[in-house]
């Protein structure tokens, strides 16, 4: 009998510590433009958090908007995942604008922070222009899609509309009174007191969730994340293109060097890989390319500073025409454009200088050194249609000559022009004893 309720004892024991065990919910901060990288990093936080069980994902959420492709990519995630998921528009000061509406309204429980915003979501073209009818054509879809995501979650629809289509937005306090957003909460330990026992649809099945007292890990991203958001970067990409550029043309003006190559193609395939999320202008592109086409050609002819002015000129126009959007998050800063031109003027005004300076300095070595060089006539030095060949000694070597006077055996001359083999040559002023 004392077996017996010591077992029971211990029954109740375990299974109120079970019982009692706090969940765990995985949280991650996701701040800036929705791209390739944001998506990616938030695609691997729900498929892990669905691996792990974790009682809800929470992202907290502050961005400007982005690109319509990542945001769907997200969405679809969200849609597909079988843990609920939270996005937090936090801390005060946050926003979740454009693609961040999207994505807060197809969350299984939307929340903001007091002193943060929301709306703003007409679409915008990237890279290029749209006329009336693509304008009108993308908003309805925008309209469509953010309208089935607010009735799927039971939120205001017209409010979604009228983001898109008049491009409105409110606070935090306004959300929650228009039934845009489900709860406020001052930080992420409060949102989860307030939603504790709230009732979501997953799956077609009613889940409340447990997240008082809930343990909270942090999902950081990775190195290789952290880099490529780094670069996609419009500034970013915009300077490893540039080094790229320079790079191949140190390798191409001095073959061998290998090293400046290497940086150079690593920039390149960077920036590549940067500027296909980016809404890129291939003219300005193609003008910078340009530049640098036009700068290796002054190396290789002198055109006395004309090829480097049109290579400045296409740079600058270039790099102004490279990113093409009404987003400020996707222009590109005026001033690291003038900083990048200014110093590759620089450089190559410098190096045109250098160059000319060694177009003029004389030669010291072939048959041109011998131009300006003085010597003793070996013979007397006739015409050039004369018979008699006259020879001079220039440098300890015999040399064939001729002049426009006669020039006597001994005396002083100078080397005027070469002709083949043989020199013109002209008499010095000083007589010089003969060797």
């Amino acid at each position: 009998m004392k077996r017996i309720f010591f077992l029971i004892i211990v029954v109740a024991l375990t299974t109120t510590a079970f019982a009692e065990q706090p969940k765990s919910v995985m949280a991650i901060k996701v701040n800036g433009v929705i791209d390739p990288v944001s998506s990616e990093f938030i695609t691997k936080g729900i498929a892990k958090a669905n691996k792990a069980n974790y009682e809800a994902l929470v992202i907290e959420l502050d961005t400007p908007g982005g690109l319509d492709t990542s945001m769907r990519e997200i969405i679809k995630d969200i849609n597909a995942s079988k843990t609920p998921i939270v996005v937090f528009v936090s801390p005060s000061g946050a926003r979740a604008a454009s693609a961040g509406v999207f994505i807060t309204m197809a969350a299984h429980v939307a929340a903001m922070a007091p002193g943060t915003n929301i709306g703003a979501a007409h679409p915008v073209a990237i890279g290029s222009k749209m006329d009336d009818t693509m304008t009108e054509k993308t908003t309805n879809d925008a309209v469509a899609y953010i309208k089935s995501l607010a009735s799927s979650r039971g939120r205001n629809a017209r409010w979604a509309e009228d983001a898109v289509r008049k491009s409105v937005s409110i606070t935090a306090s306004e959300a929650l009174a228009n039934n845009v957003i489900d709860v406020t909460a001052e930080d992420l330990n409060d949102l989860l007191k307030k939603i504790d026992g709230k009732t979501v649809k997953l799956n077609n099945k009613d889940i409340a969730l447990q997240t008082k007292n809930a343990k909270v890990t942090y999902e950081q991203m990775s190195l290789r994340l952290s880099i490529l958001s780094t670069i996609t970067n419009p500034n970013v990409a915009y300077i490893l293109l540039i080094l790229g550029f320079y790079g191949l043309f140190f390798e191409l003006t001095t073959p061998g060097a290998i090293l400046p190559g290497v940086i150079g193609a690593i920039c390149l395939i960077l920036s590549f890989y940067a500027l296909q999320g980016l809404p890129v202008n291939y003219a300005g592109l193609l003008l910078i390319i340009l530049a640098v086409i036009l700068f290796i050609m002054e190396i290789k002819i002198v055109s006395h500073g004309v090829l480097t002015i049109g290579g400045i000129i296409a740079m600058t126009i270039g790099s102004l025409m490279l990113f093409e959007s009404s987003s400020p998050f996707f222009k590109l800063s005026i001033h690291l454009v003038i900083l990048a031109v200014l110093t590759t003027a620089v450089f190559f005004v410098a190096l045109v200088g250098l160059a000319y300076k060694a177009y003029r300095r004389k030669p010291l070595t072939g048959m041109d050194a011998l131009v300006g060089r003085t010597g003793i006539s070996q013979t007397d030095i006739l015409p050039y249609d004369s018979p008699q060949e006259g020879m001079v000694m220039i440098r300890g070597e015999l040399w064939r000559a001729w002049s426009e006077e006669h020039i006597s055996k001994g005396k002083e001359v100078s080397v005027v022009d070469i002709s083949g083999l043989r020199l013109k040559v002209k008499e010095s002023r000083c007589d010089l004893p003969r060797p």
